[in-house]
């Protein structure tokens, strides 16, 4: 494995479970220092300490990041602990209110704009200071497929993810003199517990419906999002920035 992100600080939303828990796996085995976050005390803990046991750093910050002010705290925590912040890959998001456009009533549509937006946005602009102050770094977010194609049945998870990927423009944009790079990643289906309860009557067939979907013929494997973050995070995308990255199987080609 390389160690190309060794004595780099990273912080990971929606740190515990698939995506999010491939990337802070692969982070760590590449020599960052990963501070993990989500809402699960336990399953944060867990993680941080498998992590450690396989040589990596780790620190578990508790955090539900749809709310500014721990957004700000978890900040406040990584650059406490270590003293900088390299980077970031803001990844919570769920599709939370399903159902035609008509059918949305104002508190689901606020709901899914929260946790799907608005915690990029309380991200970055807590982020973006600290990694200004360590001479700059890298931030992922994760977009997903939803923000470049419509959704029918998903109006307000696919208005959430299009407005993730303007703001990741608008951000790399006004942060690329300071030496910041923000990206974002344009997930199909990936193999995590929320596809394979989400897609079919059992997780094999909700696979097999999801990977019908892709133009490749499969859904994606989260080491496989996790190995194209960590080269995002490095210092071997020094020229990519304001980008929005298909990372999804031919699913927004097609």
């Amino acid at each position: 494995m390389s160690a190309r992100l060794t004595g780099k600080v990273i912080l990971i939303t929606g740190a515990t479970s698939g995506m999010g828990r491939a990337t802070a796996e692969r982070l760590a085995a590449e020599g960052a220092k990963v501070v993990l976050a989500a809402r699960g005390k336990e399953s944060g803990d867990t993680l941080a300490a498998a992590i450690r046991a396989s040589g990596g750093e780790a620190t578990f910050v508790p955090a539900d990041v749809t709310v500014e002010g721990e957004m700000a705290e978890l900040v406040g925590q990584a650059v406490s602990r270590y003293g900088r912040l390299d980077g970031a890959f803001n990844n919570v998001g769920a599709a939370t209110a399903p159902g035609p456009l008509t059918d949305l009533n104002a508190g689901a549509w606020h709901a899914e704009l929260v946790v799907n937006l608005s915690s990029v946005f309380y991200g970055l602009k807590h982020q973006i200071p600290a990694l200004k102050a360590s001479g700059g770094g890298a931030i992922v977010n994760n977009a997903s497929v939803a923000g470049v194609t419509g959704q029918p049945g998903a109006a307000a998870y696919s208005a959430a993810k299009h407005g993730v990927i303007g703001l990741t423009r608008s951000a790399a944009l006004e942060t690329a003199p300071a030496g910041i790079r923000v990206n974002a990643l344009v997930t199909g289906g990936v193999d995590t517990p929320l596809l394979r309860s989400g897609m079919g009557p059992t997780p094999e067939e909700a696979l097999r419906a999801a990977g019908a979907m892709h133009p490749i013929g499969r859904v994606g494997r989260p080491d496989e999002i996790a190995a194209f973050t960590a080269f995002l995070l490095s210092d071997e995308a020094p020229f990519i920035t304001g980008a929005a990255l298909a990372i999804d199987g031919g699913m927004s080609a097609a």
